[in-house]
């Protein structure tokens, strides 16, 4: 008999919380026991989401009480910034690890949480234990972590794609450019005057230019200094950031290409491609794919990744991190086939 390992999701209504509920359905290692979403409070599951019905026919949504949570070896907290700062702490004294997908311990300077997010952090104490959740990135932490702060979907992009050069010393580390689009989904499932449908389609902009609030996790992730710039797409699910630093040195496109499928030759859910990638290649995987080109004629290398900003932007990226917490097959639960078309 297989034993199972117990999970709760907080927050479970939301669009994240819904994928994480659809992908811990087919794990083979953990088994969703409860789920609390206040605004779904007393719902079933397969009432709010018809499409996780066959998974969780008589599951229901409870109230938010980390107490409730008693037992549960892992927790994903998928609750709005700032919130979560006042859950975690509480879960954490119940569970065996929380995974906590927003913002609120992402950041390893409280200071930064007043200027970027507008709230001061209540339990800055545990800013130092938190471990961040970007396995390709730092895998060893992880082992054994007992708070995970997974990485922002923007944040996960654009770190994937520029960390091995700048680590590798071949493109400089100030003024880093990231241009990055997402679908609507990443604004969360409340709609606002600027991400309604009728806002939306047919339509693209961009939005909160110099100041995005994660830029500074961008910048903490990758040790760069970097100008990034968001934009939204009439599209539902993905991201496509496009990143341009200037080299260190004689360069060519060989040679980036040849820096990224070193750092991830053995990355399950990493592919560099030659040809610039779509956000549709990646719809519904953990994947991310890369590709890159070096301009001889400004001297700037250009590097382009594709993800669904909902699993390896989100809660993909949270079932991994947890996987490798709890010394579970890394690649357990996790999809590297897209859908088509």
């Amino acid at each position: 008999m297989v034993i199972r390992m117990k999970a709760g999701v907080v927050g479970g209504s939301g669009y994240l919380g819904a994928e994480l509920l659809r992908l811990l359905a087919g794990h083979p290692g953990i088994e969703v026991a409860i789920v609390q979403a206040d605004s779904s409070a007393g719902a079933r599951v397969a009432l709010a989401y018809p499409g996780l019905a066959s998974a969780y026919p008589d599951l229901r949504f409870g109230e938010i009480d980390p107490r409730a949570m008693d037992g549960c070896d892992v927790v994903f907290v998928a609750v709005p910034s700032g919130r979560s700062q006042a859950v975690v702490p509480e879960v954490l004294g119940v569970a065996g690890c929380v995974v906590d997908l927003g913002a609120d311990f992402r950041l390893k300077d409280p200071d930064a949480y007043p200027e970027w997010y507008g709230f001061i952090h209540s339990c800055p104490e545990l800013l130092a234990e938190a471990v961040y959740g970007l396995p390709e990135l730092d895998r060893d932490p992880l082992r054994g972590a007992r708070l995970v702060a997974a990485p922002g979907c923007y944040v996960t992009a654009a770190t994937l794609a520029l960390s091995p050069l700048l680590r590798a010393g071949i493109v400089e580390s100030d003024a880093v450019v990231v241009d990055a689009t997402s679908g609507t989904s990443g604004a969360g499932k409340a709609p606002t005057a600027e991400t309604h449908h009728a806002s939306v389609n047919e339509s693209f902009t961009a939005y909160k230019l110099v100041g995005h609030r994660h830029t500074p996790e961008m910048e903490q992730a990758t040790g760069a200094t970097i100008l990034f710039t968001p934009h939204l797409a009439p599209m539902t699910r993905g991201i496509l950031a496009t990143c341009y630093a200037r080299s260190t040195g004689p360069s060519s496109t060989d040679d980036v290409l040849g820096v990224l499928r070193d750092a991830y030759a053995r990355e399950p859910f990493v592919q560099v491609v030659d040809d610039p990638p779509a956000t549709r290649d990646t719809y519904g995987t953990n994947v991310v794919k890369l590709t890159a080109r070096h301009d001889a004629r400004t001297g700037l290398t250009v590097v382009l990744a594709a993800l669904d900003n909902l699993t390896k932007g989100g809660a993909g990226q949270a079932v991994q991190a947890a996987n490798v917490a709890l010394g579970l097959d890394e690649t357990a639960g996790l999809p590297t086939v897209a859908v088509t078309p």
